[in-house]
């Protein structure tokens, strides 16, 4: 299988050790992935602020970054997200049948991390280490717009030494939303606060979700409140070991 990762604009900006995790943890479990250097964003930004016609020269330098490939990894539910629903609206707005062509191929094959892991590995102990009280948020996206469902948790029920503990309210969005937080700054840092309260209610040391995007936003959250709690992509988690 000819596998590549989609890093992402966040974790390649502000997130690293997220896409070394993923690497990390793939060549563990037996999988030498690419990182196609052509990559750029997902184009979730201009989509969402109604910039259809200027995300097209994204959509497709996607394409073009990640063709040819079997499956394309990508440690993000929104970008995924974005990808398998949004690329195909862009491209039929554009007019252009080769890229919608393209996006037809392309998209598909595009799976968030956990879903990569459970459904076409079919792991769910991935080797992990990392002893710590966990609890897990589910993002939006990979919530509502992907349906990974459980496959998160199941995972994280496998790594030895962790402590999972169940987030009140889990479902509920965190206020984030990208540019949402922007232009309703004092709605998303409402929701933000009522996410980091129930956080805080587990008594958990680290919150755990699969978009370093939202938990850019509670973690801004909990550190000015000074709770001690860390936030922490589910692909660091899964990629410690006891040797780490």
């Amino acid at each position: 299988m000819k596998v590549a990762v989609q890093v992402t604009c966040i974790n390649d900006a502000m997130f690293p050790d997220t896409g070394k995790a993923v690497f990390t943890l793939l060549r563990r479990l037996g999988v030498e992935a690419d990182f196609p250097v052509a990559q750029t964003c997902c184009a979730q930004p201009m989509v969402n602020t109604g910039y259809l016609d200027e995300a097209v020269p994204v959509v497709r330098n996607f394409v073009d970054a990640f063709a040819g490939y079997d499956a394309i990894v990508t440690p993000s539910g929104s970008c995924a997200g974005s990808v398998r629903h949004q690329h195909s609206i862009v491209a039929r707005r554009s007019g252009d049948s080769r890229l919608q062509e393209a996006v037809a191929e392309t998209s598909p094959k595009v799976y968030e991390l956990t879903e990569f892991l459970v459904d076409v590995l079919g792991v769910t102990d991935v080797g992990a280490y990392f002893p710590h009280r966990v609890t897990y948020h589910p993002t939006c996206h990979s919530l509502r717009m992907l349906g990974v469902g459980d496959r998160p948790l199941r995972l994280l029920r496998e790594v030895r030494g962790l402590d999972l503990v169940e987030l009140p309210a889990a479902d509920e969005c965190c206020g984030f939303g990208g540019t949402f937080a922007v232009k309703n700054a004092e709605t998303s840092t409402a929701m933000g606060a009522d996410k980091a309260r129930h956080v805080l209610d587990t008594g958990a040391e680290v919150l755990v979700a699969g978009d370093n995007s939202c938990l850019l936003h509670i973690g801004g959250l909990l550190s000015r409140q000074r709770t001690g709690v860390r936030v922490m992509h589910l692909a660091e988690v899964l990629a410690g070991t006891e040797d780490a």
